[in-house]
């Protein structure tokens, strides 16, 4: 049975530490490319760079395409003040909230340049401003230039990605991990290990495996647009993060997953009405193999949005893992949480045949 080894552990933690905002993951692919080509049969891209590692089974088709996305929501400099502070607007979803006093890494030619995103100190604000809250205009980040030449001259320009600096931590219990990145490296990372696994274990498999790290799923779901063409893919599993429900201030209704309850089978998002037959089926499977999970209704999108729409459309799910504090600096998940994804990846692999993955658009 997977379990989660000091070996991947450390992997996931220089997925989660690595620099790769949307149009700017080349540094985390590198990383999942030198680790994964040895254990897949063929590599393949597309232009934007996505990945797809392929793991021959027992038969061409069905083709099974398991897809985490590798960005991570950051900033882009748009521009530099005489004075050396650092504008920017957003590479994705941010609550502004969440930005101040944080630090961030812009990436330049001549390598990282550290950073924090500041304001207006409070104690100039009048009390009318206290009340308000700093939008992401109001902010600059500071890399401790004191003029427009000295930040140019650290390698800086306009057009900069800017990405959040935060360390990979275990909690003191050893059961849940702080990261920033979870979304989607984490799916990814799924994605990765289940093929790993296979291969390691001499799984028999009635397809073929196509295991898939995506880009620029932050900026609008277009790394699936293109990936989905160069898999030809029959079915599709998109592995993702699913908001935590289990922090104070949220309802049931709001969002329903809960840490260490098992990963999510996703019923419903703004992008996709998943195929209910093969819903039905991964439910079946987690049953039979004794893997917890839980049914959840998620606000937002995923690159099944486009998955799912390929050609004249293909059954596909979306299996996520309960994370608290998406799109932040920090996020945390559960350890078992993600085992036990990476398990029910590995079973829907072992049982989805051309007959079973036929069924699902049969009337």
């Amino acid at each position: 049975m997977y379990k989660l080894s000091e070996e991947s552990i450390n992997f996931l933690k220089e997925l989660l530490e690595e620099f790769g905002p949307s149009g700017f993951e080349d540094r985390v692919l590198k990383k999942i490319k030198d680790r994964m080509e040895k254990y897949a049969d063929k590599v393949i891209k597309d232009n934007l760079n996505s990945l797809i590692f392929i793991k021959k089974g027992l038969s061409d088709r069905p083709k099974i395409l398991v897809a985490g996305h590798v960005d991570e929501v950051g900033f882009i400099v748009t521009s530099i003040t005489k004075d050396g502070y650092l504008t920017f607007t957003n590479l994705g979803g941010w609550f502004d909230q969440v930005l101040l006093a944080q630090k961030v890494v812009v990436m330049t030619t001549k390598g990282p340049v550290l950073g924090v995103i500041a304001s207006k100190p409070p104690h100039l604000l009048t009390p009318e401003e206290r009340q308000k809250v700093v939008t992401m205009r109001q902010m600059y980040i500071d890399v401790g230039a004191t003029s427009e030449e000295e930040a140019k001259n650290m390698g800086i320009r306009v057009g900069d990605p800017v990405a959040p600096y935060s360390t990979f931590q275990m909690s003191n219990s050893g059961k849940t991990i702080f990261a920033k990145a979870f979304d989607d490296r984490i799916g990814a990372f799924i994605a990765m290990e289940a093929l790993k696994y296979i291969r390691e274990n001499n799984i028999e498999h009635p397809n073929t495996y196509y295991a898939a790290a995506t880009v620029q799923e932050e900026v609008g779901l277009r790394g699936a647009e293109t990936v989905r063409w160069v898999a030809d893919h029959d079915l599709a599993i998109v592995t993702e993060v699913d908001i935590a429900g289990d922090v104070p201030g949220i309802s049931p209704g709001e969002a329903q997953s809960k840490l260490g309850k098992g990963p999510t089978i996703v019923a419903f998002d703004s992008s996709m009405i998943p195929n209910q037959k093969l819903k039905e089926f991964v439910i079946k499977v987690a049953e039979e193999a004794k893997i917890p999970y839980q049914l959840t209704v998620v606000r937002g999108g995923t690159d099944a949005g486009r998955l799912h729409m390929y050609k004249e459309g293909r059954p596909s799910i979306v299996i996520g893992v309960p994370t608290r504090h998406i799109h932040s600096h920090v996020g945390v998940v559960h350890k078992e949480d993600v085992e036990n994804a990476v398990r029910l990846v590995i079973e829907l692999i072992k049982r989805l045949d051309e007959a079973t993955v036929k069924s699902f658009t049969e009337l």
